[in-house]
């Protein structure tokens, strides 16, 4: 059901703080040209969490209509509190949304049963869930054995894999029916290799094309034509990781004239050695012109 290149899509701010949406629809545009296949609004590359709730379907809502049916739109409605979690992903279904990424809750740190029951509540909705491991961030993992029991939901269907190990992938791929899709950049080759079927990129807000063509070709088996373009690109999937993420990916669209660094706090603009190491990786990949 999903595979391919997805853009993790930057939400743009305008001077005063609010969404720029005129923004946003440029960049929509700009992952449509580039043979994008879908674009995840409002995850953690989207600020999701400074966005109060009207403002996160708002997002959601624009995210659909500019896509008009060209490429799929995964809605990113996770939350640390199950009700919460349920009314944005029904917003996100009302309004046409094809899936729903669902972060695993953080902070309040449920064990493993507490996320089975979470996810399935949000499963039972009967919206396609892709569910998001992501450790780093939520102090928590969604084991391999949960990942067996959520497979056999019916609409739990993929999961984004951002805890760093290609060996999950494998562990996943092997003991359940279930599509794994890459959750960092720099891992999306290996990934593929042993069976995911794509990527959800913060990468692909910078060189959508590159990340699309990495994608399609490894699905098609053309490894060597495909790896090129991870190690062009490898330093680059790295330094967009220098700060908090979209703080970096932020920057480097700034510095390519595609959207204004502007944050809401706690975010704020990485120091001015990180950016000159930024800037220096964007002109050594040929993404910024010299």
């Amino acid at each position: 059901m999903f595979k391919g290149a997805y853009t993790a899509i930057i939400t743009p701010f305008n001077k005063d703080g609010s969404v720029d949406f005129g923004n946003l629809h440029d960049l929509i545009e700009m992952q449509a040209d580039a043979g994008i296949d879908g674009i995840v609004p409002v995850g953690t590359t989207g600020e999701s969490p400074t966005l109060d709730y009207d403002e996160h379907s708002r997002v959601i809502e624009f995210t659909i209509d500019s896509c008009r049916g060209r490429m799929k739109v995964i809605a990113g409605t996770g939350a640390n509190s199950t009700s919460e979690a349920i009314e944005l992903t029904r917003r996100a279904m009302d309004a046409g949304a094809d899936g729903t990424l669902q972060v695993t809750p953080y902070y309040n740190k449920p064990n493993q049963e507490g996320l089975v029951r979470h996810f399935s509540a949000i499963a039972d909705l009967g919206l396609p869930v892709i569910l998001y491991n992501v450790p780093s961030r939520t102090s928590r993992d969604i084991s391999v054995e949960t990942i067996m029991r959520l497979s056999l939901h019916p609409k739990i269907v993929a999961v984004k894999e951002a805890g760093g190990s290609v060996d999950r992938v494998s562990d996943v791929l092997s003991r359940c029916n279930i599509t794994v899709l890459a959750g960092d950049d720099l891992l999306t080759l290996p990934m593929m290799a042993v069976g995911a079927k794509g990527v959800i990129s913060v990468a692909s807000n910078v060189i959508p094309v590159p990340i699309a063509k990495l994608a399609h070709l490894a699905m098609k088996g053309k490894w060597d034509e495909a790896r090129k373009i991870h190690l062009k690109y490898y330093k680059l999937f790295c330094d967009l990781f220098i700060d908090t993420n979209p703080i970096p990916v932020k920057a480097a669209m700034a510095m390519l004239g595609i959207t204004r660094e502007i944050y809401r706090l706690p975010l704020c603009p990485m120091n001015n050695a990180l950016k000159k190491q930024l800037r220096e990786t964007l002109k050594k990949t040929g993404v910024l012109k010299r």
